[in-house]
């Protein structure tokens, strides 16, 4: 069975139709703008979309203003079925689009809303910065009088929210819905791969929920495999993508790079990137703001901090990009003589500790969005630390005043470690300031697998396993 047949084409992003639906069934003109990351699906949304809707997608390139007016406006000739608009030569944004409401094929005869995408928006700032103050213009004194949905869509996170969405730019105020596409959640790796629980957790770990990531791994090839064959071998699109992103992402590429490797490697305060780099203290603390904006990496201080503090640590948030970071950025020179099963097989010893950090940060991710303590609405969710005191999960629902604190270890478990665990977990509890005279307290363990489970739920403590996360995935498969 070839790779394409057996992964499937759409998976899951119901939230992301239900809110493109929402505003096209309006009674206004619409002005959306869809983001995200290279490679996350934003494409195959809009195109599922736009399907069996009347309009069309229009993809920018890098080619320049006049280049992407005349593609743009061939595209439109097709929808409008006119091949004189597509042989016209049109001055600016202004003009083509004027042009295209304007044509007597513009509107169908059902009177239904026409959706109009520029896919890759983001392209067209870079070669004209004067692009968002003419779609301003656009929008006021065309578009908004039109029956159109209007969809702008861009992957350069940082130029959608700076350009586009940000409070200084000509089009802030102007869009009526925004959305961030965000790789899948966790549940959703399953359709992708037919993998054992275990597996699926470390596949995460490596590349996240990238759609297109995904379907680069063979479903019919064994884990380990797939990453020789799609991160460790010479021209393999995993193996380049890492820098392709941040190449596209951020013009002082290098020195992002810098920051990257040395958060992956264990520097992960201010000070010491700024040691382990080499850069000025004050250039690494704004490449660092840049990249917890744009949400590749994220600033942790403990859950009960307040605003202020200053012993922050970072963290690269994107799977991909951490696992890029540890094992293969390291390995470059040997990938490219073509040792790649040589670099394997001497990380594979190394990764345990790797996957043991991965699955704290599903397990957040998991708790965040109420797969675990789905009882529990957390106003704050976070780590928390204290001198040589630690705890991987710590949150506070202030409704019910409620806190939860939760172990997560990357182990196999018999009764009575669990049980030293969550003893453990208890002594540690009291050191965390917050409603300590009146809070109820949960005490949550989640690893590979727990012996006793029950015993200790009987008893009020909330384990989870891998058993349990393949049985909570289940409904999230029903809605696929």
């Amino acid at each position: 069975m070839s790779q394409q047949k057996s992964v499937p084409e759409f998976v899951d992003r119901n939230d992301e139709m239900e809110f493109l639906t929402g505003h096209y069934n309006s009674r206004i003109p619409e002005l959306i703008i869809i983001y995200g990351r290279r490679r996350v699906g934003k494409t195959t949304l809009i195109s599922r979309f736009l399907k069996n809707r009347p309009g069309f997608y229009f993809m920018a390139s890098e080619e320049g203003r006049a280049g992407n007016i005349r593609d743009f406006a061939d595209v439109a000739g097709d929808y409008l079925k006119d091949p004189d608009f597509k042989r016209t030569i049109f001055p600016d944004w202004q003009v083509v689009l004027k042009s295209l409401v304007s044509h007597r094929n513009f509107s169908p005869a059902s009177g239904e809303r026409v959706i109009i995408v520029i896919d890759e928006f983001s392209y067209l700032i870079s070669k004209d910065k004067g692009v968002p103050s003419a779609f301003q213009k656009i929008w006021d004194l065309i578009l908004s009088d039109e029956n159109i949905m209007l969809i702008l869509s861009g992957s350069s996170v940082s130029t959608m929210e700076t350009e586009v969405l940000g409070y200084k730019s000509p089009l802030y105020g102007r869009r009526t819905g925004q959305w961030q596409v965000e790789p899948l959640f966790y549940p959703y790796l399953r359709e992708f791969l037919p993998y054992r629980e275990e597996e699926l957790v470390m596949v995460w770990s490596v590349i996240g929920g990238v759609p297109a990531y995904l379907r680069f791994f063979n479903p019919d090839t064994g884990l380990w495999e797939n990453i020789l064959q799609q991160m460790l071998s010479k021209g393999s699109y995993l193996y380049l993508e890492a820098e392709i992103l941040l190449h596209y992402e951020f013009r002082e590429a290098g020195n992002y790079i810098s920051i990257l490797r040395a958060l992956s490697s264990g520097f992960t305060n201010l000070s010491s990137v700024c040691q382990e780099t080499g850069l000025d203290k004050s250039m690494v603390s704004k490449y660092l703001s840049v990249l917890t904006g744009i949400h590749l990496i994220a600033d942790e201080i403990p859950v009960t901090a307040h605003a202020g503090y200053r012993k922050r640590h970072y963290r690269i948030l994107d799977p991909y990009l951490n696992f890029w970071f540890a094992v293969v950025y390291p390995h470059r020179m040997d990938i490219e003589t073509k040792k790649g099963s040589d670099v394997l097989e001497s990380v594979k010893a190394e990764l345990p500790p790797y996957f043991g950090k991965m699955f704290e940060n599903l397990c957040m991710e998991l708790v965040r969005n109420s797969f675990f303590f789905e009882d529990m609405y957390f106003s704050k969710l976070g780590r928390w630390w204290f001198k040589e005191n630690e705890i991987d999960i710590v949150g506070f629902d202030e409704s019910s005043e409620k806190a939860l604190f939760c172990e997560c270890k990357w182990v196999n478990l018999s009764e009575k470690k669990a049980r030293g665990i969550l003893k453990s977990l208890t002594k540690k509890a009291p050191l965390v300031e917050w409603k300590n005279q009146k809070r109820s307290e949960v005490y949550g363990l989640i690893a590979k697998e727990i012996s006793g489970k029950e015993n200790m739920r009987a008893e009020g403590y909330q384990v989870f396993d891998l058993e349990d996360l393949r049985e909570l995935s289940r409904p999230y498969l029903s809605r696929a």
